[in-house]
């Protein structure tokens, strides 16, 4: 009965919208979290059932493993997450679209009934996705579509696992899981921020700690090496950021012409800063896929994503690893006004270091 209460409550604020673009967004919102519901399975049927491939059935049995250890071990409230599948037609669930003015790094927000802003609207189908991209690149906006494999209704519905999780490789379907499981621990409205940096550092610590209590030490230093590239890499786009700020910041004086030729040079540069890091590495990094159409736009998504993770990491480092004591912290921090937050996680990440 809860999950139908939920699912009125959802129809409710859709239908009592006005605007056609809107009122297409929230439909196609509404229809695909319908899908999703309507065409879960629980888990422990799909694991009796045995005309489940074998492949399924270990990725399967995993997931509930890792449910167990993120309930166990990291404190998290796992409840009935993660206990149905779904089979998508489709290598993402959801296609998030990030817009960015062409010379601002502050990405647009859209705000939603419940949730608050965020700064991405997220669609089912790439077709939608690419429709909404068009408008704003008409207006010379800096666009940016990503898919993603998993997204988290904050508790509202018991999300289900689906099949863009268990066609990962192993070790990073956990760390999903734990990202996912982590958004509903807390939730900052309007501060994505805030919000996505937490759960990437949950998710990087959470998986951690499962490959040693798993005995993988392989794993665990590709992992580190992981780490130490996205740390290169954020550093990258922060000075490319900086840098920028400093540019959009002379709007007033300069004319477009030379702002869009100056952010040129300095997105180019980027992209030459970031071929040498991959060459060092011998392997794609955190960028690869991305770094020949990077825009204010890629920028923000990145920052949002890890911007604020070593603050986190610190915080948790400075709890001693417990992390029931960490989330109370991060909920007291929660309240504080936007920039106090900002500024004490700013510094807890100066402080950080990370144990390579």
């Amino acid at each position: 009965m809860r999950q139908l209460s939920q699912i009125y409550l959802l129809l409710l604020l859709i239908f009592g919208l006005t605007g056609c673009q809107s009122l297409h967004y929230y439909q196609q919102a509404a229809n695909g979290q319908l899908s999703l519901l309507w065409n879960r399975k629980p888990i422990d049927d799909v694991l009796a059932d045995p005309t489940t491939p074998d492949a399924l059935r270990e990725k399967l049995t995993l997931a509930m493993e890792a449910r167990d250890f993120a309930a166990e071990q990291l404190a998290l409230p796992v409840d009935d997450t993660f206990s149905d599948f779904v089979a998508l037609d489709q290598p993402y669930v959801v296609y998030n679209l990030m817009v960015a003015p062409e010379f601002s790094l502050e990405p647009l927000a859209w705000c939603y009934p419940i949730v608050g802003c965020q700064s991405y609207r997220g669609y089912f189908h790439l077709d939608d996705a690419r429709a909404a991209r068009e408008c704003y690149a008409r207006e010379d906006m800096d666009t940016f579509i990503g898919g993603v494999t998993a997204y988290s209704t904050l508790g509202w519905f018991d999300d289900p696992l689906q099949s863009g999780f268990t066609t990962l490789p192993d070790e990073q379907m956990v760390a999903l899981m734990l990202h996912e499981l982590a958004h509903k621990v807390i939730y900052v409205a309007d501060d994505t921020r805030f919000n996505e940096s937490f759960a990437t550092a949950v998710e990087l610590e959470g998986l951690k700690l499962w490959l040693e209590l798993t005995d993988q030490p392989d794993k665990y230093q590709v992992t580190l090496m992981r780490l130490e590239r996205w740390g290169a890499t954020l550093e990258l786009i922060e000075q490319t950021a900086h840098r920028l700020s400093e540019l959009y910041g002379q709007r007033a004086a300069l004319d477009a012409s030379v702002l869009r030729e100056r952010k040129t040079d300095i997105l180019l540069q980027l992209q030459s800063d970031y071929a040498q890091l991959e060459e060092a590495w011998g392997q794609p990094g955190p960028l690869s896929g991305v770094i020949a159409e990077i825009n204010n736009a890629v920028l923000g998504l990145f920052r949002q994503y890890n911007a604020d993770v070593p603050g986190f990491r610190q915080m948790l480092a400075d709890t001693d690893g417990d992390f029931a004591r960490f989330y109370d912290e991060v909920k007291e921090l929660a309240r504080a006004p936007a920039d106090v937050r900002r500024r004490r996680l700013e510094a807890l990440g100066e402080s950080f270091n990370e144990d390579l």
